[in-house]
């Protein structure tokens, strides 16, 4: 259970970038700012793939293999 808790110490680390991600995109088009929206995207992306990563099933499987314990 300790090795799984910065996964999702990351995990949720990457969830408010996107959240921050996601505030910046909606900005940038209700205000037609177009730096602050491609921004956005790219903070939107990146929190998503550092969720996903954190939370890879196969990994965290990989790692009880590792540890030893079923």
């Amino acid at each position: 259970m300790r090795l799984n808790e910065p996964r999702m110490v990351v995990a949720s680390i990457g969830v408010f970038i996107w959240l921050a991600g996601l505030y910046f995109t909606i900005h940038g088009l209700l205000y037609d700012l177009k730096p602050e929206f491609h921004y956005g995207m790219w903070a939107l992306g990146i929190g998503i793939v550092i969720f996903v990563v954190a939370l890879n099933p196969l990994a965290q499987r990989k790692s009880a293999k590792r540890d030893g314990s079923t």
